[in-house]
């Protein structure tokens, strides 16, 4: 098909042939017309350029102008938004965009300039003040909102390709802060204000939070938040504080105090969630903890905490310790005193001679309690468990060797027959407190001498509690002290077994014997290696004719099969079972070997002096006089004195009571138990300082004979090294001269100060 040059030109533009715009022509090979033929599109200049209205620009600044005015005046806007974002457009596109930013800017400064005057105004309300401060904020954030949005072209072309140009938001901005925030009189009138505001609150009154909100915010959009209010806030937080704090502190208990510190820190973490900017968190609330608990802390803990401490107020001292948390070196503070409070608690309780009887009791009872409060209101923390233990040595060692006794004896106590206090769970968890106090002991071996006395009495009067729990305890002592300790306390045990073996080796030789007068009689023997146990002092007695014949049967018996070993009969430990017949009935009597030989005699006589009955069983005087007193003063008397008294005189006579009556069959007659007195305890006391000097000794031998030659200072640092009991360097310079003079080392004849190990 035949086209001419203006039908190809109409065909594809037809839109386009008689307006101003450009002309767009395309050649194309009219002869082929083939697909995939090249095309060619020539565009051409407009032949005339577009030109404006005359005054376009004056005229249409004066349109915008009067609705910019229309929005600040809050008067209706005559043209739509549309038209006015279309001329905005329009004057940009035609480069008057530059203009059109410094005319919009000086009208909405001299709109900002003309908001001021009222603020100037003198004796305004401070409340009246900031609500319209308020107003005037918030109708200049709404003004500017909606300018935005009639010059949003302007914002997007012309300030995006200027980055020196504020976009129209901060432009409103910088206008505000310049000409009324930053004005001097108006923003020392705001600050003032906002921090009356705050104070009334603080003090408790009600107050608009929104007001606090919308005028704060406005200084941190204003970027003048820090210099304008933040650093004057701070300043009148510590001053409040400050006053505050030191008026409460002699006003209130510590336990108040405490709970007024934390209701403030709450109060002000409100602040900062409702108005306050958070970039003031970290310095507000340091302010505060400042001025209430770092400024007191010494006053708090010397006024308070150690009757919190002693009426066991567990709320308070967790509360105590929240807060002391939170400031540098309050918890240091905290636990130093907490530790002070321990050594003179303590120290109270184990001085006291008065309060022996209950020492180990309280101990274990003010452990109990502090245990309590480092894991419930310390948070488990380590320094407090570590400076509770290190308070615990310090004062049970401030009284030598009697808590070592005591506590051996607490436990001769509990695990003695007849202590119903405890179930054997019960008991284990006894033993395992008593553990943690004989850690804190240093002398172990008063512990250790103590203690095997007293487990000596528990074997072979039969009076353990338990053998599991005897065995658990020496397990613990043998797990914390090593087997050297409990060596001789496990030889014990050991010798009480054999015996039960050889006991009944000899009752089945006595069930064969001939000698039938004497299987009436039921003997049992406990032979005790001398090593193993306490030394008994050796007591002779007159025995009856039967015992010394039963004992020489034991001997030959026994010597018979342990050939070079030697027996020696210890009477004072030995107890018997008596058949006695009353006119009320036979009865069984279990009584002590001494109590035994007093009542046979009476099978021969019904009266029997004193002097007669000390001379026939030749007993020590004091013995004697308690023997009687438990037979025939006490509970069970089935013997009678004349005359009667609880005293035993010289001239005194006993008589059996065929009269004595009671419910049960088998009666205990205990033995008037002389307490233990001042000479026993020095024995005991000696023989522990005896094996003290021995282990001395042998350390100095010991580290000589390895190091050969050694500086006395050096000798003594090394033996405080080895020794597990305390020791004063006087006593181990002594050792040291004994050792000399028995040619075990000798001084350095250059250096009198070196020792040499003589070989």
């Amino acid at each position: 098909m035949n086209m001419t040059e203006n039908d190809r030109k109409r065909a594809n533009f037809s839109a386009l042939s008689n307006t101003n715009g450009a002309v767009i022509k395309m050649t194309t090979n009219a002869g082929t017309g083939k697909p995939g033929d090249i095309k060619k599109i020539v565009i051409k200049n407009f032949r005339a350029k577009p030109t404006l209205p005359e005054n376009y620009q004056e005229h249409t600044w004066q349109k915008l102008r009067a609705a910019v005015v229309a929005i600040q005046t809050s008067t209706p806007i005559e043209y739509s938004l549309e038209e006015l974002y279309q001329a905005v457009e329009n004057m940009c596109s035609h480069k008057m965009d530059s203009q059109l930013y410094v005319n919009l800017t000086a009208l909405a400064e001299q709109h900002v300039k003309a908001n001021i005057t009222p603020f100037l105004a003198e004796s305004v309300d401070k409340l009246v003040y900031l609500k319209k401060m308020n107003e005037c904020w918030q109708s200049h954030c709404q003004q500017m909102i909606m300018i935005r949005s009639i010059f949003l072209y302007l914002d997007r072309t012309y300030v995006l390709t200027n980055p020196t140009v504020h976009s129209i938001w901060d432009m409103g901005l910088e206008l505000f802060r310049d000409h009324i925030a930053m004005n001097t009189l108006v923003q020392a009138r705001t600050v003032e204000g906002i921090l009356i505001l705050i104070e009334k609150e603080r003090n408790g009154d009600t107050v608009d939070r929104t007001l606090l909100k919308s005028l704060l915010r406005m200084l941190s959009d204003l970027q003048i938040y820090k210099e304008a209010f933040e650093q004057k806030f701070l300043v009148a937080t510590k001053h409040l504080y400050q006053s505050e704090g030191q008026a409460k502190m002699e006003e209130l208990e510590v336990p108040e105090y405490l709970q007024h510190v934390e209701k403030r820190l709450q109060e002000e973490n409100e602040r900062l969630i409702h108005y306050l900017d958070s970039c003031t968190k970290h310095q507000l609330i340091v302010t505060v903890e400042r001025q209430l608990i770092t400024e007191h802390i010494t006053g708090i803990l010397q006024k308070g905490l150690e009757q919190l401490l002693e009426e066991n107020r567990l709320s308070d001292l967790s509360l105590l310790y929240s807060l002391f948390s939170r400031v540098k070196n309050g918890t240091i503070e905290l636990c130093a005193s907490f530790n002070a409070y321990i050594k003179k608690k303590g120290r109270t309780i184990v001085i006291d001679p008065e309060k022996d009887k209950s020492m180990v009791q309280d101990l274990l009872d003010f452990k109990d309690k502090l245990d309590h409060i480092v894991v419930t209101c310390f948070e488990k923390n380590d320094k407090f468990s570590n400076s509770l233990r290190e308070a615990f040595e310090y004062f049970v060692n401030q009284r030598s060797n009697k808590p070592a006794e005591l506590i051996a004896k607490y436990v001769d106590m509990k695990l003695r027959a007849g202590n119903k206090e405890a179930t054997e769970e019960e008991l284990e968890q006894i033993l395992d407190k008593i553990m943690v106090q004989f850690r804190f002991i240093h002398g172990k071996d008063v512990f250790e001498a103590f203690y095997k006395k007293d487990l000596a009495k528990r074997l072979l009067v039969g009076k353990s509690a338990s053998v599991d729990a005897e065995k658990s305890m020496l397990s613990k002592l043998k797990q914390e002290c090593g087997g050297g300790f409990t060596s001789k306390l496990e030889g014990m045990f050991k010798d009480m077994e054999l015996s039960r073996d050889i006991n009944i080796a000899f009752k089945q030789h006595m069930g064969n014997s001939e000698n039938k007068d004497l299987q009436s009689i039921d003997l049992t023997v406990n032979i005790l290696t001398m090593g193993f146990w306490p030394t008994y002092p050796v007591v002779e007695v007159t025995l009856p004719p039967e015992l010394l014949q039963y004992q020489s049967v034991f001997n030959k018996f026994y010597l018979a099969k342990h050939s070079g070993r030697k027996l020696q009969w210890q009477p004072t430990l030995g107890h018997c079972v008596l058949k006695a017949r009353f006119d009320a009935g036979p009865k069984d009597l279990q009584v002590s070997l001494f109590q035994a030989l007093v009542l046979l005699l009476f099978n021969y006589n019904p009266t029997i002096s004193f002097e007669d009955i000390k001379a026939q069983i030749n007993i020590e005087d004091g013995e004697m006089r308690r023997t009687l007193q438990s037979l025939a003063c006490g509970k069970a008397r089935v013997l009678t004195k004349i005359p009667k008294g609880r005293e035993v005189e010289d001239n005194d006579k006993f008589q059996f009571n065929n009269e004595f009556t009671n419910k049960l069959f088998r009666i205990k007659i205990n033995q008037i138990q002389m307490k233990e007195t001042t000479e026993e305890q020095k024995a005991t006391e000696e023989r522990v300082y005896q094996d003290r000097q021995y282990q001395i000794d042998a350390a100095i031998v010991r580290i000589m004979k390895m190091r050969k030659t050694l500086s006395h200072n050096l000798l003594i640092s090394e033996l405080y090294k080895q020794l597990t009991f305390p020791v004063k360097p006087a006593d181990l310079k002594k050792r040291i001269e004994s050792l000399i003079d028995r040619d075990y080392m000798e001084r350095d004849k250059d250096n009198q100060n070196q020792y040499n190990y003589v070989a």
